[in-house]
């Protein structure tokens, strides 16, 4: 992204940020700020806050059961492809016995 502007990389420095935390991860299938926050924003405008009077209230009971189940589901992607990863591994491994 800098390139030739090696002095102005600090000013180019949040839309990388933004690029990374936006961008899904091989190992969760989701990207960092979808796993934090349960949304994937498709511009940084919308991380500007909103006037206090048009504000969306969610429950917090129902916003706490759609995060734990988002969480569920990133952990058992996690470990459907751990087990690829070690049948990969494994693939070539003869067993030994002593």
């Amino acid at each position: 992204m800098v390139q030739k502007n090696l002095k102005e990389w600090d000013i180019k420095l949040p839309y990388v940020e933004f690029a990374y935390n936006r961008t899904p991860v091989r190992a969760t299938g989701c990207s960092p700020f979808e796993a934090l926050y349960g949304i994937n924003l498709l511009t940084p405008i919308v991380l500007i806050p909103l006037p206090t009077d048009c504000r969306v209230s969610f429950e917090a009971e129902q916003r706490a059961k759609e995060m734990k189940r988002l969480h569920e589901q990133i952990r058992a992607y996690i470990e459907k492809v751990n087990e690829a990863y070690k049948a990969k591994a494994n693939q070539n491994r003869k067993g030994i016995e002593f």
